[in-house]
């Protein structure tokens, strides 16, 4: 079996100290990275390597590292977690490159996601519009058994896929418009396709938009593009039932 050959890469990473600091692309020689290894362990491997020649390593987001907490938000080669489909940065591989490749990353560019430092975005504003509706309040008492309120499948298997938006942002990052519907859709989708969510779903839909409006997300024009580059597949069919769930609402004002 013929031996598994490492990869020499050149990495251009945009730099940016702070909110307020002009950025800027820094280009870095990188040799042996396994193919196998995950892109955050090639940022690990170029961050090791700038701080044996006594310069700041590359500051990222990172937490579990099992595509989970949507937190390697990455955008690379003009791909929101690269050119990979349905995985987050942590979860794509080394082996999707090519000996002597140039890969260019770069942090979420969007007016909602201002840069922190380097490749971090302050993604604050997707708990701002959690905050203003994604939540039930409705007193359910006690653990109810589960076959309790009967649930269509096919409600319930819907819920359960817009549920699994993991907030990322790459539908943000993605839009040409900086638009968070995707993201917003879902979250109102999880709780309008099921009982205990109707209660207060008029009231969540319009502060939901609101919310993300006032944070200077931008307006969906449907190309499709979130859909493609989101890392769970979560569907533009949430985007449809967002608008239904705002008109209804705004009918009963």
């Amino acid at each position: 079996m013929s031996e598994v050959q490492n990869l020499n890469l050149t990495v251009k990473v945009w730099r940016q100290k702070g909110p307020k600091e002009a950025g800027h692309f820094e280009t870095n020689e990188l040799k042996g990275i396994s193919p196998n290894s995950s892109f955050l362990e090639m940022m690990d491997v170029l961050n090791e390597q700038l701080i044996n020649e006594g310069k700041e390593p590359v500051a990222f987001d990172h937490d579990c590292r099992e595509g989970i907490c949507g937190m390697c938000s990455l955008y690379i080669n003009g791909h929101a977690h690269g050119p990979d489909d349905h995985v987050t940065t942590c979860q794509l591989h080394m082996r999707k490159f090519k000996d002597g490749d140039t890969i260019t990353v770069e942090p979420w560019r969007s007016a909602g996601f201002p840069v922190i430092k380097d490749l971090m975005v302050d993604r604050s504003a997707y708990d701002k519009i959690m905050a203003a509706g994604g939540f039930i309040s409705v007193n359910t008492g006690g653990v109810p058994d589960g076959n309790a309120i009967p649930i269509p499948k096919k409600d319930a298997d819907e819920a359960m896929d817009a549920a699994s938006c993991i907030g990322c942002g790459a539908c943000v990052a993605t839009c040409k418009n900086g638009s968070a519907m995707l993201f917003v859709s879902a979250k109102v989708s999880q709780l309008a396709l099921l009982p205990q969510g109707r209660v207060e779903a008029a009231r969540r839909a319009k502060a939901m938009v609101a919310k993300m409006d006032e944070l200077g997300f931008g307006n969906c024009t449907n190309t499709g593009a979130c859909e493609a580059e989101c890392p769970k597949g979560v569907s533009i069919s949430n985007i449809a039932r967002l608008n239904r769930e705002f008109l209804c609402a705004k009918f009963q004002d």
